[in-house]
């Protein structure tokens, strides 16, 4: 399998803010919610929100947890929910995608206009970064699951599912594919009965912009305060993380 894939500079960065348990518990519970609302509890009809309950129990949400949002996706509370997408640029030139869910639109766009000025950059209209980005259905498998299989007839397996680029660490191995292919490979998984860690949409970038380590930092600040705001899912960027850079961060 590649070891190696040109999108492996964003696992570095998603990994750093996997750390902080609390956000990512909130944006799975509101994933569940919003999947539970729009097509029912049962999760056997409702395949959306399996997978978002999936990726909850790989992120060790207690069960209760996951019931209660499933609960509450059935409720007046939920309807208000809105998944809403904000682009725009940061400092030197780096494109920032912004994936946020929502009860109040008038809030999120104004605290992401707010962070986006504050930070030196700027927030542009939908649609002005499409050029930049490719959505890509993303698929992380615990390599334990695989233990046992045969990995060339596994890679077979994969491309059949859609799979564009497979990258493997000591840990984890990753499955990239294209937004219409994401089903194929969701049914593929299934049918090889392996269980993913988490099933994600995620923006990749087509290329990334280095940058020194001082201006990368700058850049660093305003992801760290989209991160921070509790309406935000998901921060997307073209910043390429070098070793430098990386290295830094872990000092």
């Amino acid at each position: 399998m590649a070891g190696h894939s040109k999108w492996a500079n964003i696992k570095h960065r998603k990994a750093a803010q996997d750390k902080k348990r609390a956000k990512v518990w909130t944006r799975i519970i509101k994933e569940i919610t919003i999947a539970a609302r729009d097509s029912g509890p049962d999760l056997d009809s409702n395949p959306a929100l399996r997978l978002a309950v999936q990726n909850g129990k790989g992120a060790n949400l207690p069960k209760d947890t996951i019931e209660r949002a499933i609960k509450k996706g059935s409720g007046a509370e939920a309807a208000n929910l809105q998944t809403v997408t904000y682009e725009g640029y940061g400092l030197h030139g780096i494109a920032i995608f912004v994936e946020a869910t929502t009860d109040n639109i008038n809030r999120t766009v104004a605290a992401v206009r707010s962070i986006f000025t504050k930070n030196g950059g700027s927030l542009g209209t939908n649609g002005s970064l499409s050029f930049l980005f490719d959505t890509k259905g993303v698929f992380t498998i615990e390599n334990i699951v695989l233990e046992g299989k045969d990995k060339d007839e596994l890679e077979l397996e994969f491309i059949d599912g859609g799979a564009e680029e497979v990258e493997q660490d000591e840990e984890l191995t990753t499955l990239y594919t294209s937004f219409d292919d994401y089903g194929t490979m969701q049914n593929k998984l299934a049918e090889l009965s392996i269980d993913s860690k988490s099933t994600e949409i995620q923006q990749i970038p087509k290329s990334t912009t280095a940058l020194s380590v001082e201006q990368a930092q700058d850049v660093l600040k305003i992801l760290d305060k989209f991160e921070e705001d509790d309406d935000v899912q998901a921060v997307y960027h073209n910043l390429e993380l070098t070793e430098e850079l990386l290295s830094k961060l872990e000092e």
